[in-house]
């Protein structure tokens, strides 16, 4: 999405291929990324999509609510990513403003959309087209990384917390 090839990631990606521009080409109009569908959740998580974090008791079916695992992760599920480019941008009610061309993101998950703004308050919860800009989603992952915890998470000695304190997946400190 930046346009870059990764060297070192921090964290648990191989950059053996992506850290060189012959097997990691730049400036396509078209990428793919496999991995396994079961997958899908841990690649959302680590987005850092909020909307599928709300409270599941232990105890009974808790009714309806956004994780379904069978609804978000079904055989063969996919998950696309599209960066979409618009003369000038586009508002909330899907109708061009006064400006320049801007970039967007959109996330589609079995042909439905995800709306970035349920997660993303930054993004604009009122966009009925689940897009957000790029450049405000780049901003937001360039704090994911601070968020997790990654090596305090994988690493750290902390006691288990009791079941449900947790939302995000970063241990509490």
């Amino acid at each position: 999405m930046e346009n870059h090839t990764l060297g070192y990631s921090g964290s648990q990606i191989n950059t053996t291929l992506d850290n060189n521009t012959d097997t990691f080409p730049l400036n396509q109009s078209l990428y793919f990324d496999f991995s396994h569908d079961t997958n899908i959740m841990s690649i959302l998580t680590a987005f850092g999509f909020t909307q599928f974090n709300e409270f599941l008791p232990s105890t009974k079916h808790p009714g309806p609510h956004n994780l379904t695992v069978s609804h978000l992760e079904p055989f063969a599920c996919r998950l696309d990513i599209e960066i979409i480019k618009t003369p000038q941008p586009l508002g909330p009610d899907r109708k061009y403003q006064p400006g320049k061309e801007t970039t967007y993101l959109h996330f589609i998950l079995n042909q439905r959309t995800l709306p970035l703004g349920v997660s993303f308050t930054e993004c604009g919860a009122d966009r009925v087209d689940g897009w957000c800009e790029l450049n405000t989603f780049l901003d937001i992952q360039k704090k994911s990384a601070e968020l997790a915890k990654y090596d305090y998470s994988c690493n750290g000695e902390y006691d288990a917390p009791t079941y449900g304190t947790i939302t995000n997946g970063a241990p509490l400190i």
